[in-house]
């Protein structure tokens, strides 16, 4: 009994430690003036299911770069990285991109399912995201049990004040998660986002911080460097 409740414990620990994997992972990390950084992390099946690239869903297919980067690089956007893994019998890809204006995503065709909106609204930005049908070709039967799930998620640069994520949790470092089924996803399901931060972004308020932090030391120095002297020439007199 002792055994089976340490393993349990084990397996509890594990699923909190470990990131949950997807089907289908986008990530905007934004910054207060538009731009961003994207990361797009699926299956080869799970983006020809859902974005239509033309790739092969075979587990033994070549993996080609070439048509990746063609397919996620647009006016808008930049490819900065493409890598892959394996994972249940099925490659997975991995990308990152430069966005020069978040409002303007939905003009490359890997992000036209959805559009985006990022205003300042009484002091406070808004961002919205509204993700529509899927825009893919049938995959036939690529290992899918029916338990895959998507997820769409949100790196806020300043602090939240409103968010509508179902979980109504902040993860680490200011992250919010949309989750969907494959299934829902596939069908269409709308997904909408709405978060509401402060007009100034965390890492100006941390320098901010640290600059006056840094003006105090250096007048405390100056402070004790005087009276040190002036002590000193007390003494010599």
């Amino acid at each position: 009994m002792a055994l089976l409740a340490l393993a349990a414990s084990l397996a509890i620990s594990c699923a909190t430690i470990l990131p949950r994997q997807y089907e289908y992972d986008e990530e905007v990390n934004l910054s207060l003036d538009g731009s961003a950084t994207v990361y797009v992390n699926g299956s080869v099946p799970a983006l020809v299911a859902l974005r239509g690239i033309a790739l092969d869903p075979s587990p033994t297919a070549r993996f080609d770069r070439a048509v990746i980067r063609r397919f996620f690089t647009s006016d808008v956007t930049t490819v900065t990285r493409v890598s892959s893994s394996r994972r249940h019998n099925r490659r997975f890809v991995h990308i990152r991109l430069a966005v020069s204006d978040v409002r303007r995503l939905h003009e490359a065709a890997p992000f036209s399912w959805a559009t985006y909106s990022l205003a300042n609204q009484g002091g406070a930005f808004t961002y919205k995201q509204a993700v529509g049908p899927p825009a893919g070709k049938p995959v036939g039967d690529v290992g899918w049990r029916g338990n895959e799930m998507v997820a769409f998620r949100m790196h806020l640069p300043a602090r939240i004040l409103y968010h509508d994520a179902p979980s109504k949790a902040v993860e680490r470092g200011n992250i919010l998660v949309w989750e969907q089924t494959l299934a829902d996803r596939l069908k269409g399901v709308p997904v909408k986002i709405e978060a509401r931060m402060e007009a100034e972004s965390i890492l100006y308020s941390t320098i901010t911080l640290f600059a006056a932090m840094a003006v105090v030391v250096l007048m405390l120095f100056a402070g004790i460097i005087w009276w040190v002297v002036r002590k000193g020439r007390s003494q010599g007199a």
